[in-house]
């Protein structure tokens, strides 16, 4: 296993804190158990779920960030009701592949959800996945098919982003 620490908390953690790669998060896996697909940003997180058998992913829900004690119940909640097993975070990545502010920020909160295991009722598996122009591929999506107006396109575009996250997240440990 890998082990991760943000550039800014490094001596705040040890090592019980593993983000871990996409295969890694499928072989420690409890069998029967859902990925969830996160699409975090400031005011949101876009939640997708995959079915059992990590084929197909689905738009779930979107939660309306507050203070990470009251976010973290809310997806606790949505863990229990899935059987949710694993998360599959998107990493907000530059174009070039840099690493820039938003990525601290997806970072922290991962650090922050491990750290959740009490509210989560589990030691959650996390791993990222490159989520460079998922949001706008939904976008782009909406306005070529969808009838939606601004208002209604926000409130879908966080769910549809974590689709787009944890469906590519799928296809790649397919493919491996």
């Amino acid at each position: 296993m890998r082990v991760f620490l943000s550039r800014h908390d490094k001596n705040r953690y040890d090592d019980r804190m593993p983000v871990i790669t996409l295969k890694e998060l499928k072989d420690h896996l409890p069998k029967g158990k859902r990925l969830m697909g996160i699409d975090q940003s400031k005011k949101a997180l876009g939640l997708a779920l995959s079915n059992p058998d990590l084929t197909i992913a689905t738009p779930l829900c979107t939660i309306r960030r507050t203070k990470f004690t009251q976010d973290v119940k809310e997806l606790a909640a949505v863990c229990r009701e899935y059987g949710v097993g694993g998360f599959v975070i998107g990493l907000p990545l530059n174009m070039d592949g840099s690493e820039g502010p938003r990525v601290d920020s997806v970072r922290h909160f991962a650090d922050n959800l491990m750290q959740a295991q009490d509210v989560l009722g589990f030691d959650p598996l996390i791993a990222f996945f490159d989520e460079r122009l998922s949001t706008s591929a939904v976008e782009d999506m909406l306005d070529e098919h969808s009838r939606l107006s601004r208002e209604e396109r926000n409130k879908v575009i966080d769910k549809l982003a974590a689709q787009v996250i944890l469906q590519g997240a799928l296809e790649s440990l397919a493919r491996n």
